[in-house]
């Protein structure tokens, strides 16, 4: 192995490109992850408004 590449780089010495390629791609990242927080939640008040509705009209019927 390299003795070098054991050696902790500074953290003045990143180089721009690689800055430039990391803030991509967290951005797509967190681009992907925000769609798929509101996915979740679009599915989870749906569930809700659902289950709602749902117990209002559920239940045995009534014996005329």
């Amino acid at each position: 192995m390299n003795p070098k590449s054991q050696e902790p780089k500074a953290a003045g010495t990143a180089r721009p490109a690689s800055d430039a390629t990391r803030e991509a791609r967290l951005k797509a990242a967190l681009k992907a992850n925000m769609a798929r927080r509101k996915a979740q939640a679009k599915a989870r008040s749906g569930v809700r408004d659902g289950a709602e509705t749902g117990d209002a009209q559920a239940g045995p019927p009534e014996n005329e």
